[in-house]
């Protein structure tokens, strides 16, 4: 028994301390007021997602038909585009099955997440639509002028096209998941960019009264890091949970309730558990960062001279991974959850869109290594930088000779 307290046990001496101090304070009042500010900002960019709505917009065709059949489909769609004015759906082709077989319609359909809209079967002379209702006969007649013309037939000789109703979910739930998807971005990001600054705020004021040399020298500066870390995460739970009571009680008052909102793929109470999951590590993985040039500013106008260019970064962040969204499974999508800062937004999103939960657990556990990796990295800098206390230097050695024996 050394009686040496570990990383883990110093960082949560530090964390209670903070937490308690910052807790009780009468500036916390004003913190709790403060988003109402940031909320005007955040329904003015609610506009930034224009380019998702294009996207997300324009229905997808599956072609589950032979690839000869397939290809010419859609070669008359693209020559067709332009006299249609737009009422071409977005054409894909379903690969076919274990030996060579199409899968049915019904089956493409079920296994979309609402991907695809309708599916067009059969062949050109005999084109059988299978889909919701609505979207099917919509698409009845410019499907007509595509076979027709990959027929080479004359107008009044457009084949008929057999349409086949179904229960699959429509295309406007695939848009209204973009759009949950969306929204969790966005508001995850403010809470995110509003709260992490206390990290620098607090960390410059104790360095101004000395307090952070006192914890250095009597813990290690890791335990320091992750303390300070876990305490303003734990206020920011705290006011996050005042702001999300205040507005939903408004919203209930008001006869609202989730249901007027489009259910994520993974259900709302998984979708909310998990946007609070990504929530910790988008705020630990910045306010890592935010510490670190904290412990290397001396005052604070060098504070937000340092961490500006941190903001605007995490701003294109932001914005990147609300571009990647409406394309899963695309290279940008794939970088942006790969990216540690821009891996909770995309993580995230996936969530309102894909009911799969295995990919969350290793997407938690990556962020937690970068997290982990950036407090050593800013803890070791501040030790060496402004502490001083790092490995000697070879001029260091050469400037203080050792004696040597006679």
């Amino acid at each position: 028994m050394s009686g040496r307290l570990s990383t883990f046990a110093a960082a949560m001496v530090v964390a209670r301390r903070d937490f308690g101090a910052i807790l009780f304070s009468r500036s916390f009042i004003f913190f709790l007021i403060g988003p109402l500010f940031p909320l005007l900002v955040g329904t003015m960019a609610s506009g930034v997602g224009q380019q998702v709505e294009a996207n997300a917009g324009r229905a997808t065709l599956a072609l589950a038909m032979s690839p000869a059949d397939a290809a010419a489909i859609r070669s008359s769609a693209h020559r067709l585009e332009p006299q249609l004015n737009g009422m071409v759906p977005e054409l894909i082709v379903v690969p076919p099955m274990a030996g060579g077989r199409l899968p049915a319609p019904a089956h493409v359909l079920a296994h979309s997440d609402g991907a695809i809209g309708a599916v067009l079967s059969g062949t050109p002379a005999h084109p059988v639509l299978t889909g919701p209702e609505g979207l099917i006969e919509a698409w009845q007649g410019p499907v007509g002028l595509i076979a027709a013309d990959t027929l080479r037939a004359a107008p009044t000789g457009f084949p008929p096209v057999t349409l086949t109703a179904t229960k699959a979910a429509p295309v406007g739930d695939r848009i209204g998941r973009l759009r949950t998807a969306q929204a969790g971005q966005t508001l995850l990001f403010l809470l995110t960019m509003l709260l992490a600054g206390m990290v620098l705020s607090n960390l410059v004021e104790e360095k101004a009264n000395k307090i952070i040399e006192i914890l250095a020298a009597a813990i290690p500066m890791d335990a320091v890091f992750l303390g300070k870390l876990f305490a303003m995460l734990a206020v920011s739970f705290v006011g996050i949970a005042v702001w999300g009571a205040t507005i939903g009680s408004v919203l209930l008052i008001g006869g609202h309730s989730l249901a007027d909102f489009s259910a994520p793929a993974v259900g709302w109470p998984t979708f909310i558990a998990l946007g609070v999951l990504y929530f910790a590590m988008a705020y630990l993985l910045l306010g890592s960062v935010f510490l670190t040039i904290g412990s290397m500013a001396a005052t604070v106008r060098e504070v937000q001279t340092l961490s500006m260019p941190v903001t605007m970064l995490q701003l294109l962040v932001f914005f990147f991974s609300s571009y990647t969204m409406s394309t899963p499974g695309s290279a940008l999508e794939q970088a942006a959850v790969i990216i540690p800062f821009s891996s909770p937004f995309a993580m995230l999103a996936r969530a309102a869109q894909s009911p799969d939960l295995a990919q969350h657990l290793a997407a938690l556990g990556w962020q937690a290594v970068w997290v982990i990796l950036f407090v050593r990295f800013g803890a070791q800098l501040f030790r060496r930088r402004v502490m001083k206390s790092g490995p000697a230097t070879r001029r260091s050695k050469r400037a203080n000779p050792q004696p040597q024996p006679a």
